[in-house]
């Protein structure tokens, strides 16, 4: 047991160390190329008048930042997610949070007039946090209380009908649509650092919510009638992953955009490495999916210089085949 832990303490270093790495590629990495000296001057001895350190400071360090936040979240909202509700298939928008958000921000675009990222993240956050709440309370209602199938079966329903209405939006109003098909795709490009400040706050209690619910999710994961045996308030477990997952996943969706495939595929590979146990999996999740993300939106400005590829498409790209390797090892369906 103390080798296993010892083990396990040592990967998460070296992940640490590769996600440090990936902020320093992703910060120097861009259409105009930086040697990490620049990168370590602008960061730490920060001349105004030099324009290398400007575009550090200014660019690619809210940048990058909001790649390390939004990766946090989504790994860790999707390993909950899958623990929650015992389907290896579940994603962080199965309690119909990236179609709340969409929904909210094609309303601050249209209505409201919003044309800054800034703005979308709090119109994002609110619309995951209303459609959260109500999969949540829909799949409350009855006797049995919010099991995962019923959870599932709202947050199909709900993410469906939100997505009838945001789309009938678009069709009738093309200014709208030009200007939230950038978002939608899922975007790390344009980020500040109001931005960021603004969903630091959130993330960081949704961390706190997930971490705490480690030890409820390897009770969840042996079934309800074990759980309850061992003490474990399941309406109440359920209720802390809830809401662990609308607030880390609505912020993500609100910095990012719906970046595809990271909280699916990340808690997976992070269980090939530690296994059930949610104590280890929530950390690693949470350093796998910000070393993903970030490497993504590296190649993505690598790939169509001096252009650059929406990290939510290489996500996709790289994840998809990743998702599809794990299905057919069969290793998905542990949890």
């Amino acid at each position: 047991m103390r080798t296993r832990s010892l083990r396990l303490t040592a990967g998460l270093l070296v992940l640490a160390a590769a996600v440090a790495a990936a902020v320093l590629l992703s910060v120097a990495v861009g259409t105009r190329g930086l040697s990490p000296g620049t990168v370590l001057d602008a960061l730490f001895r920060f001349q105004p008048g030099n324009p290398d350190h400007l575009v550090v400071r200014e660019l690619r360090l809210p940048r990058t930042l909001a790649g390390v936040l939004a990766g946090v979240a989504l790994g860790l909202s999707g390993a909950v997610i899958q623990g929650a509700t015992r389907n290896p298939l579940a994603d962080p928008g199965l309690l119909g949070v990236n179609a709340g958000a969409a929904l909210f921000v094609v309303l601050g675009i249209g209505t409201f007039g919003i044309a800054s990222v800034g703005g979308y993240v709090w119109f994002g956050f609110a619309g995951a946090a209303a459609a959260g709440a109500v999969v949540y309370g829909i799949g409350s209602l009855g006797r049995a209380g919010a099991t995962p199938v019923k959870l599932a079966l709202a947050g199909a329903a709900v993410s469906a009908a939100l997505a009838s209405v945001t789309s009938g939006l678009l069709l009738t109003d093309a200014t709208t649509f030009d200007q939230y098909r950038f978002w939608q795709v899922g975007s790390l490009a344009g980020r500040d650092a109001t931005t960021i400040t603004q969903a630091v706050p959130f993330i960081a209690v949704g961390v706190v919510l997930a971490l705490v619910a480690a030890r409820m999710l390897n009770a969840l994961a042996l079934g309800e009638d074990v759980a309850r045996s061992l003490g474990q308030n399941v309406p109440a477990a359920r209720l802390v992953c809830a809401l662990a997952v609308i607030v880390l996943c609505g912020s993500a969706t609100a910095i990012a955009g719906p970046i595809a495939f990271v909280g699916l595929t990340v808690p997976h590979v992070a269980r090939l490495v530690t296994g059930p146990d949610h104590r280890w999996l929530l950390p690693y999740s949470a350093l796998l999916a910000p070393l993903l993300l970030l490497v993504s939106d590296v190649v993505g400005r690598v790939v169509a210089r001096p252009a650059e590829v929406q990290v939510g498409i290489i996500t996709a790209l790289l994840g998809a085949p990743v998702f599809v390797f794990l299905v057919r090892r069969r290793k998905v369906v542990t949890v």
